[in-house]
């Protein structure tokens, strides 16, 4: 095991503790004084962008888009900082108390998860996100970025380090592993004295890496492999306004669409025109037999699509004969993070929001939903696709977990 991410699980640890202990007034004025840091010293944050950007010239756009910082993303950065100062804490929340027939007065506390670990990819927002949520729940991060962002994710966080420093608070509560090797990364995932959760946010490659590696409890987040469903009693102009959204908005991020299943009812009239739209936009659209047949223009799928995750103006196109063959496909081929029913009929509406099995489910909106700023969680630490503990967009509460503080007046078990 490496000694140096002993040393920064150890100093977690230790912060963590001294964070259990702040008041929320302490927090917020941390998080606000993070925030004005970052607007302070954009310009360091900006030029060490510029160097990882140089470094990514021969990577795709869909990852360089991830990459990018610009003053707007650092501005979004420290307004999502600001809006978790002003959001409850919900460390200061006790869920329940009662009294037993001993006479025990329990009280049921939302308390810190501790010491969370996270491994994700190129997304330098991460580190101010992840800080904001880790830190106003009261848990110490660790985070380990990948290699293409290090000068930028180590800017961010010597940022909001001394942030914290000039408030007397431990800045430990926030550390970057910048070894990117993949051995400390392993090392990392097996850490289960200092980290108490290892959440990973990325594409599915990694988060499979991490799930099937680590002996750290992990909580699985992120690959977006996302259906818009058109029913049969869709409205088009709906369907074009919400099934263009959800591919070209951002197509690099796991909430876009990924796949356009298309009743059979309305597939010769409505596909011509949602394909002409996306054309519009750039994207390259790979259908099943029928869709084909219906636009010769679009490339045959294969196999492999329906479980595709592109992060980019790539769709695939099915058209199915029922809303139960719809669910069907979506639930087989799904990785249970957003999927959306077109329809004006709310009864099918909701039959198809009770039976897919997956975190976010919508009648009549964009996938692009899918997002904890959106959800007014301020930010998000990541979105979860898994059932235990936490699914869906992660905000401060799903960063606690409870404890049970139980007074009595002298009472022995009989």
């Amino acid at each position: 095991m490496d000694e140096t991410l002993i040393n920064i699980g150890k100093r977690a640890q230790a912060a963590e503790r001294q964070l259990a202990l702040l008041s929320t007034r302490q927090k917020n004025a941390a998080l606000r004084a993070m925030a004005a840091a970052l607007l302070a010293k954009q310009d360091d944050i900006l030029a060490a962008n510029h160097e990882d950007m140089i470094q990514a010239t021969a990577m795709p756009k869909k990852f360089t888009d991830r990459l990018l910082i610009n003053p707007q993303r650092i501005h979004d950065m420290a307004a999502g900082l600001e809006t978790i100062a002003d959001l409850p804490d919900p460390t200061a929340q006790i869920d329940r108390g009662w009294v037993t027939a001993d006479g025990l007065q329990i009280l049921q506390r939302r308390v810190p998860l501790g010491v969370i670990g996270i491994i994700f990819e190129a997304r330098p927002n991460v580190t101010a996100d992840a800080t904001g949520l880790t830190f106003k729940s009261g848990n110490a991060v660790i985070l380990r970025g990948g290699k293409e962002a290090l000068r930028t994710n180590i800017a961010i966080a010597t940022i909001l380090r001394q942030a914290l420093a000039d408030q007397n608070l431990p800045k430990d509560a926030v550390q970057m592993i910048t070894d990117t090797s993949h051995a400390v990364a392993a090392d990392m995932m097996k850490l289960n004295d200092y980290i108490d959760v290892l959440i990973p946010r990325g594409g599915r490659g990694l988060i499979q890496r991490v799930v099937q590696s680590a002996t750290v409890p992990v909580i699985e987040t992120g690959a977006g492999n996302c259906h818009v469903y058109v029913d049969k009693d869709a409205e088009l102009a709906m369907a074009e306004k919400i099934v263009v959204n959800a591919k070209v908005q951002r197509p690099s991020v796991c909430n876009a669409a990924e796949k356009l299943l298309i009743h059979q009812d309305v597939a010769d009239q409505y596909l011509p025109v949602l394909a002409k739209d996306l054309f519009e936009h750039g994207v390259e659209l790979r259908g099943d037999a029928a869709a084909c047949q219906i636009v010769p223009a679009m490339h045959p799928a294969d196999a492999t699509d329906w479980d595709t995750e592109y992060n980019d103006l790539i769709m695939a196109v099915k058209v199915v004969p029922s809303l139960e063959q719809a669910i069907d496909h979506i639930n087989r081929h799904s990785t249970h993070h957003s999927e959306v029913i077109i329809t004006d009929d709310l009864n099918r509406g909701r039959y198809f929001q009770r039976a897919i099995d997956s975190a976010c489910v919508y009648v009549n909106a964009s996938t692009r939903f899918t997002d904890g700023g959106m959800f007014g969680f301020g930010a998000e630490i990541g979105i979860s696709t898994q059932k235990l503990h936490a699914r869906g967009p992660m905000g401060l509460q799903q960063l606690t977990t409870m404890k049970y503080e139980i007074t009595g007046n002298g009472q022995v078990r009989q």
